[in-house]
């Protein structure tokens, strides 16, 4: 009540922000209006005349720097502390050029941000623009075929090509847009909607920011979006004479991707950055580096990037002695026994737990019964949680409850009735945080061909030295008994922890969900986009143990030689922006990590999309049945679908099952993401239906083909809620752009990992007391409301996750 009451009488955050941001749009759009009857030449000269209006602001303090910096040049023998004295200075005044540098952009805004408003028009207006060459013009002229040079002439044509494919110059800068782009100047990150153009939006902070010459750095989530928004948007800013390069196009450490970094705009994504600043430090010479200060960067999909990548660090690792020997092909046999062993005693839980709660839900099984029942329950859970007959048992009505109930009853008091419930296991499984913990049984059935009780137990190294120190024997004795001791914790220390990484490898890890095989070699999925995350690999020999799972040839293990996280390195930069459709649900980390503030930015357009609550059923099986009658519908009516999965193998299970159906479909994941763009641009023409892993084909727009709107526009099919609401929303957002029809519709089963997870005993509850049954859909916003709190208990673990990560390393 007094949150609605402050709201009234100081307007909310957004409205705060768009009443600050107000008179820059009108000075920009009053200094637009100056500038049609300006020739082209015209033009130019005035990014020029603010050009030297920086420098001149900043001259008397560049000067004093060239000075320092020649005395330091001129002088190699100079005492140490006078050199140390004259970098300190040097770095004062540093702060003096960038505190004048931002005080002048800021006064030059509007007239910068018009100057690339009547740059865009003129090249949707025109085949060609007219001016008089300089040697930039002619430099690129010999490069491309959109710029040519006719005597003193250059002529700039309104088409050229980016990322391969022909584009032609069609775009003019709405108001939103302008607020937009003064949000990312001030170092905010602006939320806007898909298809609202957020790719536009930045070339106006960027050729702004880029007037001062200290470079400005453009991050994109793939190389795909790097090179294509570069050679895309790159002709408005070279037509002004500032370079533009990208990094992703040179190989590292060469002089071409020196030069890259040295242009006035530089494009690349998050990981060749932060990789590149690792390289740098690992660099022997001044002149083997690339980068130079980090000045002014504005990250694309900030959120995937700032949030979604900064979970786990860069690392550069290199070949360690004998990393190519390992022991994963030998207890590959062992883990493969103790795995079945383990899905044994499984299944005989699930008939225990099947026969004692037969009466469970009439409320005809006894008090004995239902512990009984419910102590099979936690078994199997602890066991095998991914077990389906186990997942399709606690979908039926009071079952799930039970099993939390029954964990809750032994994990009081620090767990310390676990252990009878964890007794008859050969090992036990931690989901959540994707660990395992092997037990007295299973330990026994693994070494029990080897005659020595202790072949998988950690040698106690303490109390071994302690005793041989206590012993009579010489002074040579003790040592050798000793490094005999050491070097038996070593091998067994290697021994368990290939066993643990091959438990891991095969319990908690499955082919075409978290990594696929491609080429003969195990390729990590990011669970965020659905991409392949090339060249990284699982750490602490996890990868290997997978290798090993799927016989694959196991790669030499490697060791870290540099690392970084991308919360430390962003932080470096003076000045940090971001742009994305969904920042709002992690605005209050983004905030506390790197100081940016979410500033929601209205559409063009008013959304017109329809979003209904999610519809929940029993199974898995159903849902998917439910999901294809829905296509069957859309397609029917003219309309477009575009389905979301969050797994490449549930995206493949869709197309088998469009396939069984006749229905021709597009699939777009991990496996095919070479075809995303070709994909994409076909995905709003009428009955097409494509098939997408979370966010893949994010950067593109998906526009609606003839006859679509009329016909409803696009329609989202969510199969599964992702962990993160951030993923949901950005998968609704593919639909409605620029006040387009469309709609969304989430499905969601009791069997979905998030509901198994994170479902917590409520949410178990009140789909009993709903009374679900067989073949019923549910669709309420208390169901709704209860699915988005799980969400939220995962984003809270994920951000502990990543806020371990940062503050381990800072």
């Amino acid at each position: 009540m007094l949150g609605n009451l402050f709201k009234k009488v100081f307007g909310d955050k957004a409205t705060r922000d768009l009443k600050e941001t107000a008179p820059v749009v009108e000075k920009v759009k009053a200094e637009w209006e100056k500038l049609p009857g300006l020739s082209n030449d015209e033009l130019r000269e005035r990014s020029n005349a603010l050009r030297a209006r920086i420098r001149e602001r900043v001259k008397e303090e560049d000067e004093r720097v060239a000075t320092l910096r020649a005395e330091i040049d001129a002088d190699p023998r100079m005492d140490i502390h006078a050199r140390e004295d004259r970098y300190a200075e040097i770095d004062k005044i540093e702060e003096k050029i960038i505190e004048k540098t931002e005080k002048v952009l800021e006064e030059i805004l509007p007239e910068a941000f018009a100057i690339v408003k009547e740059t865009a028009r003129r090249f949707k207006e025109n085949s060609e623009l007219h001016v008089r060459a300089t040697q930039l013009d002619r430099d690129i002229a010999a490069k491309r075929d959109s710029v040519s040079v006719e005597g003193d002439t250059a002529i700039w044509k309104r088409s050229w090509t980016a990322a391969g494919v022909p584009v032609t110059w069609d775009m003019v800068h709405y108001d939103v847009q302008l607020i937009g782009g003064t949000a990312l100047h001030r170092g905010k990150i602006a939320e806007m909607a898909t298809g609202e153009g957020k790719t536009l939006v930045a070339t106006l902070p960027v050729f702004l920011n880029a007037l001062a010459g200290r470079g400005v750095h453009l991050v994109t989530v793939n190389d795909y979006l790097s090179k294509r928004d570069s050679e895309w948007m790159g002709p408005i800013y070279e037509f002004h004479g500032l370079r533009v390069d990208c990094i992703d196009k040179h190989q590292p450490n060469s002089p071409e991707r020196r030069n890259a970094y040295l242009a006035d705009i530089t494009f690349g994504t998050n990981n060749e950055f932060g990789f590149d600043y690792l390289r740098d430090n690992m660099a022997h010479a001044p002149n083997a580096l690339v980068q130079r200060k980090h000045h002014f960067a504005i990250v694309d999909e900030v959120d995937s990037v700032l949030v979604d990548d900064a979970r786990t660090p860069l690392i550069i690792s290199g070949p360690t002695p004998k990393g190519e020997v390992h022991q994963f092909d030998e207890y590959k046999p062992r883990v493969e026994r103790l795995l079945n062993a383990q899905r044994s005693f499984v299944n005989g839980a699930l008939t225990l737990a099947k026969e004692n709660l037969k009466g469970l839900e009439a409320g005809t099984a006894t008090k004995e019964q239902v512990e009984a029942g419910g102590m099979a329950l936690l078994r199997a859970h602890r066991g095998l949680p991914k077990n389906k007959a186990l997942i399709k048992l606690l979908s039926e009505s009071g079952m799930k409850a039970l099993q939390q109930k029954t964990e809750t009853f032994y994990l009081q008091e620090q767990g310390k009735e676990m252990p009878k419930v964890d007794a008859e296991l050969y090992f036990t499984i931690d989901e959540k945080h994707h660990g395992i913990e092997l037990t007295e049984k299973g330990l026994e059935l693994i070494s029990k061909d080897v005659n020595d009780p202790t072949f998988f137990v950690m040698t106690d190294v303490g109390a071994g030295i302690a005793e041989i120190e206590k012993s009579d024997a010489p002074v040579e004795e003790k040592a050798r008994r000793k490094d005999e001791l050491l070097r038996d914790f070593g091998i067994k220390s290697e021994r368990i922890h290939t066993v643990n990484q091959l438990i891991r490898a095969y319990a908690l890890y499955d082919k075409d969900v978290e990594y696929v095989v491609m080429d003969g070699k195990v390729k990590i999925v990011d669970e965020q986009t659905g991409r392949i995350l090339d060249g990284r690999r699982y750490s602490d020999g996890l990868h290997q143990a997978i290798e090993s799972k799927e016989n694959v040839k196991v790669e030499a293990a490697t060791q870290t030689y540099a690392t970084v996280t991308l919360q430390n390195y962003f932080r470096m930069y003076h000045k940090l922006a971001g742009m994305t459709g969904t920042a709002s649900t992690e605005a209050q980390e983004l905030w506390d990590i790197y100081k940016l503030d979410v500033m929601s930015i209205p559409t063009n357009r008013d959304v017109v999309r329809k979003d209904a609550e999610d519809m929940v059923f029993k199974t898995k099986r159903e849902k998917y049945n439910a999901v294809i009658e829905e296509i069957e519908k859309l397609r029917a009516a003219g309309r477009p679908s575009l389905v979301g999965t969050t797994s490449v193998e549930v995206s493949e299970l869709m197309a088998r099952m469009l396939q069984m159906k006749g229905i021709p479909h597009n699939v777009l994941n991990a496996k095919q993401h070479a075809r995303e763009a070709e994909i994409v641009a076909h995905a709003g023409l009428a009955g097409t239906v494509t098939i997408a892993t979370n966010m893949a084909g994010r950067g593109t727009d998906i526009k609606l083909g003839p006859g679509v709107k009329e016909a409803g526009g696009l329609a989202i099919i969510g199969t599964e809620k992702h962990e993160s609401r951030r993923v949901d929303r950005q998968l609704r957002g593919r639909a409605g752009r620029q006040g387009d029809p469309g709609s969304s519709q989430f499905y969601v089963s009791l069997e979905d990992d998030l509901m198994r997870l994170f479902g917590s005993e409520r949410i178990a509850k009140l789909m009993d007391r709903l009374g679900l049954k067989e073949g019923e859909v549910i669709q309420h916003s208390m169901v709704t409301g209860s699915i988005e709190r799980a969400q939220k208990k995962v984003e809270e673990n994920n951000f502990g996750i990543r806020n371990d990560c940062w503050s381990t390393t800072t």
